[in-house]
């Protein structure tokens, strides 16, 4: 029998398209050191995790549809930190900022409609776009620029009568590129003219680097009623599993119709809401000892890709992952390569193809996106292990 067209519509991720590779290799008894995927290795805070231990209860009901008030309340103080004034009736708890964006392109696209997006761009966009029947239109950004946010006259020109959105991930994933307060600005004039919506990821907001400050979409008064926030605490606080995400937003509309599909599907994750809650608790200097490491391992990976020749690479300025520019015909081959017939005493490297990020046919066919969630040591070993690769693939 026949598949759907939209479930044919639809890519492997290119983050995990690879696995069955690597499962080959670890079974074949190499260690296989991921750079693939953005798990982080940091300790979830010690409250978060004491939480599960302390739960109390007879039943483990369901939840309201948008999320225990009492969440709700910590996420608006939060945002309050960050200067942006959402009351908790203005958030709504979701399975991760997954689960956001599906209910947000169901919510304010119909089938047909196009919404802008940076390219590269993160690869489950294009999934969720296709999902809902949405086509995504690419603004290219590119490695020699550091992947800054596109001019407003590459905004403007890929308008048309279908356009009803702009996407940004901000910090940036694939890139880690960061968009500053006139980036934004930019941004804001567009949406506004055009009366468009603008719909902000920001799940990698505390994770900028070099003293750079943090500009969030809500800081867009004048068009507030526009944008919807996307978020996450899978980064933050190092709880990819809970599956916990919101979104927030002044638009009553919105609100509205994201209910509709809250509802349908029930409730967010019970046991996952009590785990964000309760990791507020580890407070900023859990945050600022994450950033601190982090920061760390981007110096490492980068400064080690830029050793190896023929290598090109942008420096991140926020999230934590880098594009890089291999010397290769064809990265997703060489990827597969790695995993499948290269090891360097007993060890290979697995990364995301970086065709897999863009919209564009054969853009990106030679990028990679890594990510920096191993321990320093272990960068290391795997910058060697990919220049051994580069040297014999070639």
């Amino acid at each position: 029998m026949r598949l759907s067209s939209r479930i044919e519509g639809i890519a492997y991720s290119p983050i995990r398209k690879l696995s069955p590779l690597a499962d080959k290799a670890k079974a074949a008894g190499l260690k296989v050191y991921h750079l693939n995927i953005g798990q982080p290795d940091i300790r979830t805070p010690e409250c978060g995790l004491e939480s599960l231990g302390h739960i109390g209860r007879k039943v483990l009901e369901y939840s309201p549809s948008d999320g225990f008030l009492s969440l709700r309340k910590r996420l608006s103080e939060y945002y309050a930190g960050y200067g942006m004034s959402y009351s908790p009736d203005e958030i709504i708890v979701t399975t991760g900022a997954s689960e956001a964006l599906m209910f947000l392109f169901m919510t304010c696209l119909d089938f047909g409609d196009e919404i802008l997006v940076t390219e590269p761009t993160y690869a489950n966009y294009l999934a969720f776009a296709a999902a809902a029947g949405v086509k995504v239109v690419p603004v290219h950004s590119d490695i020699e620029g550091g992947f800054a946010l596109p001019s407003p006259e590459d905004f403007e020109s890929r308008i048309t009568g279908r356009t009803k959105a702009i996407l940004i991930c901000n910090p940036n994933n694939p890139s880690g590129s960061l968009y500053d307060e006139n980036a934004l600005r930019s941004l804001e004039e567009i949406v506004r003219r055009h009366g468009l919506y603008l719909f902000s990821d920001e799940v990698y907001r505390e994770f900028v680097y070099d003293g750079a400050e943090f500009t969030s979409a809500g800081h867009l008064g004048s068009i507030a009623a526009n944008t919807v926030i996307v978020d996450s605490f899978s980064k933050r606080f190092s709880e990819c599993g809970i599956r916990v995400g919101c979104i927030a937003t002044r638009n009553r509309d919105v609100l509205g119709g994201v209910m509709k599909l809250c509802q349908a599907r029930l409730s967010p994750p019970l046991l996952g809401q009590i785990v964000a809650e309760a990791s507020f608790d580890a407070g900023k200097e859990y945050i600022r000892e994450v950033i601190s490491e982090y920061e760390t391992r981007r110096n490492v990976l980068v400064s080690g890709l830029e050793s190896i020749p023929g290598v090109v690479v942008a420096k991140p300025q926020g999230a934590f992952y880098v594009m890089a520019e291999l010397p290769v015909d064809d990265a997703e081959r060489f990827c597969a390569w790695c995993l499948s017939d290269f090891s360097y005493e007993g060890e290979t490297v697995m990364m995301a193809p970086g065709a897999g990020f863009y919209v564009t046919p054969g853009m990106g066919s030679r990028q990679v996106r890594m990510a920096y969630v191993l321990a320093e040591e272990e960068l290391r070993r795997a910058v060697t292990i990919l220049s051994k690769a580069l040297e014999t693939y070639r």
